[in-house]
């Protein structure tokens, strides 16, 4: 029942309004995932530097561990719960295992563009709450979820990400997800939650580290995980949809000569600007459409 919503800007003109544009995108799809929601938005990279997304849990100080971190951090952004840090490469190791260190803080996604958030609560309400109004961009995919299979979590909300700048949007359900986890684990990879997506999102940068590229390795998850599915992918330069081959959730693409976009329904694609002379269609089963920056 979830809903789940890509955006990629083909003009750069656009960057400043990608947060709005989400955030009406999110909001429209309320109804299909009242539970919680998250988003990722791709933003410029600072050469030399990466983005680490945390998230405080409980009584978690984000102000003591800034003390802690002392100049190790070149820039932050408190986003309600969340924060956004910016770490000189070279100091990357150092600031995660002092974080490590902080039981009341996690680290959420890491990335040289990514920024992730994710919250319990309405879309428009979590939304509001991050500002994701007022985020600019590149690109930028987003989740409303409908807990149908587990509990109403933070850890179960999505995006689900399993390596840098890269992250996973799902909706529908996989049968074999324990098995495909287990296997992955014995790669080396591992896992926060016991949900589907996240094995998903594993499966995919297993395959990319093994040299396969992002449509590469869609492709072979259309033999590695049964069940019905579709995914939306975020990496560093763009965004990629997927539908299993019986594709029976729903799912709508628009493009024109300023962005591509995807929705779970059209209604989510409504508003974006240009969206009466778009090419809108629907995306055929076991196909990979991707976009990436030039």
């Amino acid at each position: 029942m979830c809903g789940i919503v890509g955006l990629f800007l083909k003009d750069g003109a656009l960057a400043p309004k990608l947060g709005g544009l989400l955030a009406g995108m999110l909001a429209t799809l309320s109804d299909r995932g009242p539970d919680s929601a998250g988003f990722a938005v791709y933003g410029e990279a600072q050469p030399n530097h990466c983005k680490l997304t945390l998230r405080a849990t409980g009584d978690g100080d984000f102000a003591r561990l800034r003390r802690k971190l002392a100049d190790a951090v070149a820039a932050h952004q408190v986003h309600d719960t969340h924060m956004l840090i910016t770490v000189p490469r070279d100091r990357e190791a150092a600031v995660v295992a002092t974080i490590a260190e902080t039981p009341e803080v996690d680290i959420v996604g890491t990335g040289e563009r990514m920024a992730i958030f994710k919250e319990v609560g309405r879309p428009d309400e979590v939304a509001a709450r991050f500002g994701l109004e007022r985020m600019a961009g590149t690109h930028a995919i987003g989740h409303t979820r409908m807990a149908t299979e587990s509990a109403v979590t933070i850890d179960g909300a999505h995006p689900f990400t399993t390596g840098p700048d890269q992250c996973l949007v799902h909706n529908g359900s996989l049968s074999n997800h324990n098995a495909v986890r287990r296997e992955l684990m014995h790669h080396g990879l591992s896992f926060r939650t016991e949900n589907d997506s996240e094995v998903a999102a594993g499966f995919l940068t297993w395959q990319m580290r093994q040299g396969a590229s992002l449509e590469q390795a869609m492709d072979a998850s259309l033999g590695a995980l049964d069940g019905f599915y579709t995914f939306v992918v975020g990496t560093a330069s763009g965004f990629a949809v997927l539908r299993d081959p019986i594709a029976c959730k729903p799912a709508v693409m628009a493009e024109t000569d300023r962005w591509v976009a995807f929705g779970t329904e059209y209604r989510a694609l409504a508003d974006l600007p240009g969206i009466d002379a778009a090419k809108v269609w629907e995306p055929e089963p076991a196909r990979v459409y991707s976009w990436e920056r030039r």
